[in-house]
Protein backbone atom coordinates (compact mmCIF):
# COMPACT_ATOMS: atom_id res chain seq x y z
CA UNK A 1 0.00 0.00 0.00
CA UNK A 2 1.82 3.11 -1.60
CA UNK A 3 0.48 6.28 -0.07
CA UNK A 4 -0.25 8.79 -3.71
CA UNK A 5 -0.98 12.72 -3.85
CA UNK A 6 -4.78 13.20 -4.28
CA UNK A 7 -6.44 13.97 -7.66
CA UNK A 8 -9.40 15.11 -8.81
CA UNK A 9 -10.65 11.37 -9.57
CA UNK A 10 -10.43 11.02 -5.42
CA UNK A 11 -12.77 14.10 -5.19
CA UNK A 12 -16.25 11.79 -4.09
CA UNK A 13 -14.02 9.29 -2.40
CA UNK A 14 -12.39 11.77 -0.62
CA UNK A 15 -15.35 14.13 0.59
CA UNK A 16 -17.11 10.95 2.05
CA UNK A 17 -13.86 9.87 4.41
CA UNK A 18 -13.63 13.65 4.85
CA UNK A 19 -17.40 13.84 6.15
CA UNK A 20 -16.60 11.10 8.56
CA UNK A 21 -13.86 12.88 10.08
CA UNK A 22 -15.30 16.21 10.16
CA UNK A 23 -19.35 16.13 10.21
CA UNK A 24 -19.81 18.59 7.64
CA UNK A 25 -21.77 18.11 4.27
CA UNK A 26 -20.18 16.30 1.76
CA UNK A 27 -21.09 19.12 -0.52
CA UNK A 28 -19.21 21.80 1.55
CA UNK A 29 -16.15 18.61 1.36
CA UNK A 30 -16.36 18.64 -2.45
CA UNK A 31 -15.87 22.52 -2.29
CA UNK A 32 -13.08 22.57 -0.06
CA UNK A 33 -11.33 19.78 -2.32
CA UNK A 34 -12.05 22.24 -5.51
CA UNK A 35 -10.45 24.78 -3.45
CA UNK A 36 -7.07 22.77 -3.08
CA UNK A 37 -7.12 20.98 -6.38
CA UNK A 38 -7.05 24.59 -8.09
CA UNK A 39 -4.78 25.43 -5.54
CA UNK A 40 -7.20 27.83 -3.69
CA UNK A 41 -6.98 26.16 -0.59
CA UNK A 42 -5.91 28.71 2.62
CA UNK A 43 -6.36 24.77 5.06
CA UNK A 44 -4.75 22.16 2.75
CA UNK A 45 -0.90 22.54 1.17
CA UNK A 46 -0.61 19.25 0.34
CA UNK A 47 -2.62 15.49 0.32
CA UNK A 48 -2.15 11.74 0.53
CA UNK A 49 -4.85 9.12 -0.18
CA UNK A 50 -4.48 5.26 0.18
CA UNK A 51 -6.47 2.59 -1.81
CA UNK A 52 -7.36 -1.06 -0.80
CA UNK A 53 -6.56 -3.92 -2.68
CA UNK A 54 -10.16 -3.52 -4.36
CA UNK A 55 -8.37 0.23 -5.25
CA UNK A 56 -11.57 2.20 -2.64
CA UNK A 57 -9.80 4.98 -1.33
CA UNK A 58 -9.51 4.11 2.72
CA UNK A 59 -7.49 6.79 3.99
CA UNK A 60 -6.19 10.60 3.78
CA UNK A 61 -3.69 12.95 5.21
CA UNK A 62 -3.69 16.47 4.68
CA UNK A 63 -1.05 18.86 5.52
CA UNK A 64 -0.84 22.83 5.53
CA UNK A 65 2.23 24.30 7.00
CA UNK A 66 1.61 26.99 9.51
CA UNK A 67 3.68 29.61 10.79
CA UNK A 68 4.51 28.41 14.25
CA UNK A 69 3.60 24.60 16.24
CA UNK A 70 3.87 23.63 19.76
CA UNK A 71 7.64 22.64 20.59
CA UNK A 72 8.87 23.67 17.76
CA UNK A 73 11.33 26.31 17.99
CA UNK A 74 11.79 26.82 13.79
CA UNK A 75 9.30 29.20 11.80
CA UNK A 76 6.51 27.26 9.09
CA UNK A 77 6.35 23.99 10.10
CA UNK A 78 4.10 21.16 8.13
CA UNK A 79 0.74 20.40 10.00
CA UNK A 80 -1.34 16.99 9.84
CA UNK A 81 -5.04 19.02 9.83
CA UNK A 82 -6.65 15.36 9.04
CA UNK A 83 -5.49 11.87 9.48
CA UNK A 84 -7.61 9.49 8.55
CA UNK A 85 -8.35 5.49 7.83
CA UNK A 86 -11.58 3.46 7.38
CA UNK A 87 -12.74 1.60 10.64
CA UNK A 88 -12.49 -1.90 9.03
CA UNK A 89 -9.08 -1.03 7.35
CA UNK A 90 -7.39 0.54 10.21
CA UNK A 91 -4.22 -1.32 11.92
CA UNK A 92 -3.22 -2.77 8.69
CA UNK A 93 0.01 0.00 8.40
CA UNK A 94 -2.64 2.48 5.62
CA UNK A 95 -2.37 5.18 8.18
CA UNK A 96 1.45 4.75 9.04
CA UNK A 97 1.80 4.82 5.37
CA UNK A 98 0.12 8.02 4.78
CA UNK A 99 2.17 9.80 7.93
CA UNK A 100 5.55 8.37 6.03
CA UNK A 101 4.64 10.36 2.98
CA UNK A 102 3.79 13.60 4.97
CA UNK A 103 7.10 13.09 6.19
CA UNK A 104 8.63 12.49 2.62
CA UNK A 105 6.83 15.82 1.48
CA UNK A 106 8.60 17.57 4.16
CA UNK A 107 12.03 17.00 4.01
CA UNK A 108 11.85 17.04 0.51
CA UNK A 109 11.14 20.60 1.16
CA UNK A 110 13.76 21.35 3.82
CA UNK A 111 10.96 21.05 6.97
CA UNK A 112 13.00 19.97 9.91
CA UNK A 113 9.83 18.53 11.60
CA UNK A 114 6.08 17.79 11.51
CA UNK A 115 3.29 18.36 13.95
CA UNK A 116 -0.10 17.23 14.73
CA UNK A 117 -2.62 17.22 17.67
CA UNK A 118 -5.46 15.22 18.81
CA UNK A 119 -8.56 15.58 20.74
CA UNK A 120 -7.08 15.53 24.43
CA UNK A 121 -9.11 12.75 25.20
CA UNK A 122 -8.76 10.76 22.05
CA UNK A 123 -6.72 7.89 23.59
CA UNK A 124 -6.66 6.08 19.97
CA UNK A 125 -5.11 8.81 17.77
CA UNK A 126 -2.68 9.54 20.71
CA UNK A 127 -1.61 5.91 20.86
CA UNK A 128 -0.80 6.08 17.06
CA UNK A 129 0.96 9.48 17.10
CA UNK A 130 3.08 8.11 19.42
CA UNK A 131 3.61 4.82 17.78
CA UNK A 132 4.83 6.40 14.71
CA UNK A 133 7.62 8.82 16.70
CA UNK A 134 5.91 11.42 17.71
CA UNK A 135 6.59 12.76 20.71
CA UNK A 136 3.96 14.83 22.70
CA UNK A 137 4.73 18.44 23.93
CA UNK A 138 1.63 19.90 25.34
CA UNK A 139 -2.05 19.42 26.56
CA UNK A 140 -4.34 22.76 26.49
CA UNK A 141 -8.57 23.21 27.15
CA UNK A 142 -9.73 25.96 24.74
CA UNK A 143 -12.28 28.00 25.79
CA UNK A 144 -14.33 30.87 24.25
CA UNK A 145 -17.15 33.25 25.36
CA UNK A 146 -19.53 34.53 23.05
CA UNK A 147 -19.34 38.68 23.60
CA UNK A 148 -23.35 39.56 23.52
Amino acid sequence: MQAYPMMLDDKNEWALLRHQLWQESVEQHQDDIEEYLCGDSNDIVTAFGVRNTSDKLVGFIELNVRSHAEGVTTKYVPYIEGWFVCENHRSQGYGASLVKEAEQWAKERGFAFIASDSQIDNQHAIHLHKKLGFDEVERTVNFVKPLN
